[in-house]
């Protein structure tokens, strides 16, 4: 029987990528999009709906599918203000965690970041670790966290700073091995084809840290 994914994030680069790869996946036969805003994305299996992503518990009639995948993601430089960034990176995942459970959704996939702890001083990887921490806490059926490190990707937005972090990593990477090898830099091609694994398979880890996303995606 063939599957319907929903992205939450589905303008990011992640969240595009993913959707163009599940366009052309026959394994499913529709792809939901709960957003802000339209994609631009044109496909037949494509139905969006426009909502207020704070509000996604008015929407459990929508939240309809056999995969959740939460794409949806800020940067302190783009949201600076506390209140907001804590309500979409911490907010959003787990309002989609909640709907799994309500809705017996059997698989979620939520995109974190590597250094996600709820102790953690710094306020990004607290917020992250948080959300973890309380979505993994609603018990939703097959639920991974993956933790990537920089996500090396061409963005239309301009990041001066992650720009020189994706070129300092070029020459890094190879010299990080070991324990080291979580904070390599990670494509985001390999970011989806892990997704696209974990909506039929099993891991033995919910949090996924960004090694291990490079090795599922290396042999799926």
């Amino acid at each position: 029987m063939k599957k319907t994914a929903l992205i939450l994030g589905i303008t990011g680069v992640t969240g595009t990528l993913l959707a163009r790869h599940l366009f052309d996946d026959d394994r499913f036969e529709k792809v939901i999009s709960l957003h802000r805003r339209k994609s631009g994305l044109q496909h037949p299996k494509l139905e969006e709906h426009i909502v207020d992503m704070f509000e996604l518990d008015k929407h459990r009639n929508r939240f309809k599918a056999d995969v959740v995948f939460c794409c949806v993601g800020t940067t302190q430089s783009k949201t600076s203000d506390k209140e907001t960034y804590q309500k979409i990176d911490y907010g959003i995942p787990l309002a989609a965690a909640k709907l799994c459970v309500a809705n017996g959704i059997e698989r979620l996939v939520v995109i974190s970041a590597l250094g996600a702890d709820p102790e953690s001083r710094v306020f990004y990887n607290k917020t992250k670790g948080e959300m973890e921490r309380d979505v993994l806490a609603e018990k939703p059926n097959n639920t991974y966290l993956l933790e990537p490190a920089l996500l090396a990707a061409a963005r239309e937005e301009k990041r001066t700073a992650e720009k020189i972090g994706i070129m300092v990593f070029k020459v890094l990477n190879p010299f990080l091995i070991g324990p080291l090898k979580k904070f390599r830099s990670i494509k985001p091609e390999a970011l989806v084809k892990t997704m696209l694994y974990l909506s039929f398979n099993s891991y033995k880890n919910a949090r996924i840290t960004s090694d291990e996303i490079q090795k599922i995606a290396d042999n799926a």
